[in-house]
């Protein structure tokens, strides 16, 4: 699934593209990022109400390359630089996290765990 398709799926505001051809195949949601940790995900989508800067640290470390903010929860500059200094794909829904992983679910994407 390439981004724009995720955006259209879910409603979404495309903040940021890092313009590489992506291939979304699973997602990932929670708000507890240390849950995130666990994992590595190079193909995956981190669905999550959380809008902080911290979201975009832990998608780095997890290897994410995009975010969907759910609820339609304001997202700050300073988070959409550091996802483009990160080359991490972010987008603003305002959908809920299990409106998004149902919808996604439908789709053809897997959730990860």
């Amino acid at each position: 699934m390439t981004l724009q398709q995720l955006s259209n799926i879910v409603k979404g505001n495309i903040l940021h593209d890092p313009v590489k051809s992506m291939d979304y195949r699973y997602y990932f949601a929670s708000d507890l990022m240390s849950d995130v940790l666990r994992f590595h995900m190079d193909d995956a989508i981190l669905i999550t109400g959380l809008s902080t800067i911290q979201t975009v640290r832990t998608a780095e470390m997890s290897n994410l390359p995009c975010i969907v903010v759910a609820r339609g929860k304001q997202i700050s500059n300073e988070m959409i630089a550091l996802a483009s200094e990160n080359h991490i794909a972010l987008v603003s829904s305002p959908l809920t996290v299990f409106e998004i992983s149902g919808k996604l679910y439908m789709n053809g994407i897997k959730p990860v765990y």
